[in-house]
C-alpha cells in the first residue's frame, strides 16, 4: 500500500497553550497523537515525551530484542508487542518523570498510534484518542474510549443518545499514560482495503463535530492538507473548547 498522509495541530478557541502533539516515523510507518493532560505546562510535557519515547524505541530496537524490559504477551504478533511495549515504556517515563520533579505532579497523556505493515494497520490506544476508519461511504470508530461514560454504556445497553450527551462526567478518562508505573495497552490489526482512509484525533475534534460531520468532510474530495485544516476550522466554529489535533491517513493500492 502507498500510504499519504497529512496533520494538523491547533491551540483551540479556549486554551492559552497547546497540550496536544503529533509526530510520525516514517521509515516505520509509524503515526502518533497524544492529548497531553495536568494543567501548566506539564501536559505538553506529557504528550511530547510520549511521542519522543516510542520513537526512540523504534529507533533502538531495529535490530535487537524489542520487547525488553516486559515479558512478550503470547497472545499478540511480534508486530503488536513491539508496539505495545513502546507505548508502555513511555508510561513508565511519564510517571517516572511526574515523581522526580513536582512541578510535573499528575501530568499524563492519552495516546494513540497506527502502524502500518504490508496490508495491516495496528492501531493501539490509551485514553481517549481516537482512531476512525472512512471506507465505502461509512464511517467507524475502531477504539473505544478509556471513559466512565464508555464504562456506564456497557453497564447499560439500552443508554439513549440524549443519555449520554448530558452524561456529568462523560469527558472523565479511565486509563491514561503516566497514572501509575504499568498501563494496559489496547491494540488490535485492522486489513486495510484500498481508498481506507484512517483519522487519529484528540477529543478537541471528537467532541466538537459529529462523525457524520468528520466523514462528510474526509469524502469532501479535497486534498489531504485541506481535509485536516477544515476539521480543525470545523471544531473551532463548533466551540473550540480543546486543543484540536488530527492525523489522517489514505491508503491506496501500489
Amino acid at each position: 500500500m502507498k500510504i499519504r498522509y497529512a496533520a494538523k495541530t491547533d491551540v483551540g478557541m479556549k486554551r492559552n497553550h497547546n497540550e496536544d502533539y503529533f509526530s510520525l516515523i516514517e521509515d516505520e510507518q509509524l503515526f502518533i497523537v497524544a492529548d497531553g493532560m495536568g494543567g501548566h505546562a506539564s501536559g505538553e510535557v506529557a504528550s511530547k515525551l510520549a511521542a519522543e519515547t516510542v520513537g526512540e524505541f523504534y529507533q533502538r530496537t531495529k535490530d535487537e530484542d524489542a520487547t525488553w524490559p516486559y515479558k512478550m504477551d503470547r497472545s499478540l504478533s511480534y508486530i503488536e508487542n513491539r508496539l505495545a511495549c513502546g507505548i508502555k515504556l513511555a508510561n513508565f517515563r511519564i510517571f517516572e518523570a511526574a515523581c522526580r520533579d513536582l512541578r510535573f505532579k499528575g501530568m499524563g497523556t492519552t495516546i494513540v498510534t497506527a502502524l502500518i505493515q504490508a496490508d495491516k494497520i495496528y492501531v493501539a490506544h490509551v485514553g481517549d484518542s481516537r482512531c476512525y476508519r472512512v471506507r465505502n461511504g461509512g464511517i467507524t470508530q475502531i477504539t473505544r474510549d478509556h471513559s466512565l461514560l464508555e464504562d456506564y454504556k456497557e453497564a447499560k445497553p439500552d443508554m439513549t443518545e440524549e443519555e449520554q450527551r448530558n452524561f456529568p462526567h462523560k469527558n472523565v478518562i479511565t486509563r491514561a499514560l503516566g497514572m501509575r508505573d504499568t498501563v494496559q495497552v489496547d491494540i488490535k490489526p485492522h486489513q486495510i482495503m484500498d481508498g481506507d482512509f484512517y483519522l487519529m484525533c484528540s477529543d478537541g475534534l471528537s467532541g466538537m463535530v459529529e462523525d457524520n460531520g468528520i466523514l462528510k468532510i474526509v469524502h469532501n474530495g479535497k486534498s489531504l492538507e485541506r481535509v485536516v485544516a477544515e476539521l480543525v476550522d470545523t471544531a473551532n466554529r463548533a466551540g473550540g473548547t480543546d486543543n484540536i489535533t488530527t492525523l489522517i491517513l489514505q491508503c491506496v493500492a501500489a
